[in-house]
């Protein structure tokens, strides 16, 4: 089995048994992670984050273009690191090109046989991240910032701008995130959701993983009811979970909507 294919299944149906893990990130884990990955960088600049004694991988690229317009927060999903290949990589080396700085953080990791009820938990360990991640950018100069995520780290993501944002976030873009996967869950996208304020751009595939696509229109409805006028949901034709031979127009639709929803956004 593929390591995607493992990931696939694993946000799918979760594992078939339950297994003992730590209710705080798996720290030797990001160090491995951060080991293998640092000196392969093309693209960007390693960068640790302090949080407290700790310290976590960032990978910062600098905006390219004359205009600047802001910096992007981007977070992957299950288990893995700020450079994966899919949808990580390409977001956060291409959107410089754009007019945004990028600042890929290493979310809380669990073992490989972690499910997603042992991650919520951890959901309270990513403010800190992000915060880091904001004074980061502010220390730059940038002043505007968004929030972009993909899957588990949408929910994340999601559970963080729920909870007393950084007022500098100016919108969140979830990538293939799917609803509430628990009824217990007060953690879930679908939960965070009700409270969100800014702009939400809620992007999937049209071949997308089934709790995903399953949970669309309950995601509309709920932001809908939450009175949110800019939440906006595209779908992809063809794409699957990882946008694989799709990172082209994932990046141009996030550019775009975000050239629309957070050039002057006001929080109320």
């Amino acid at each position: 089995m593929t390591l995607q294919h493992y990931f696939k299944t694993l946000l799918i149906l979760g594992l078939c048994f339950s297994f003992s893990v730590s209710h705080a990130s798996d720290t030797a884990k990001e160090k491995r992670w951060a080991e293998q990955i640092v000196d392969s960088i093309m693209i960007g600049d390693a960068e640790w984050l302090k949080l407290g004694k700790n310290k976590i991988l960032a990978i910062y690229t600098e905006n390219t273009t004359e205009k600047a317009i802001g910096g992007a927060i981007i977070l992957h999903g299950s288990g893995v690191h700020p450079n994966w290949d899919q949808i990580i990589r390409p977001l956060r080396s291409q959107l410089p090109d754009h007019g945004w700085s990028t600042l890929s953080l290493q979310l809380p990791v669990l073992s490989n046989e972690a499910e997603y009820k042992d991650y919520i938990p951890l959901f309270k360990e990513v403010a800190p991240r992000i915060n880091a991640g904001v004074a980061f950018l502010k220390a730059k100069g940038i002043k505007n910032i968004v929030v972009v995520a993909h899957s588990l780290g949408s929910s994340m993501a999601a559970y963080y701008m729920a909870n007393k944002p950084d007022s500098s976030i100016r919108a969140f873009v979830a990538i293939g995130v799917s609803g509430n996967m628990h009824k217990k869950d007060k953690e879930g996208y679908l939960t965070s959701l009700k409270t969100i304020k800014v702009p939400v751009l809620d992007i999937f595939g049209g071949s997308d993983l089934a709790p995903v696509l399953e949970s669309k229109k309950a995601k509309a409805k709920v932001a809908r009811k939450a009175g949110n006028k800019n939440y906006t949901q595209v779908e992809i034709p063809g794409a699957n979970h990882f946008f694989d031979n799709h990172d082209e127009v994932l990046v141009k639709r996030v550019r775009g909507w975000l050239k629309k929803n957070a050039m002057n956004t006001k929080i109320k």
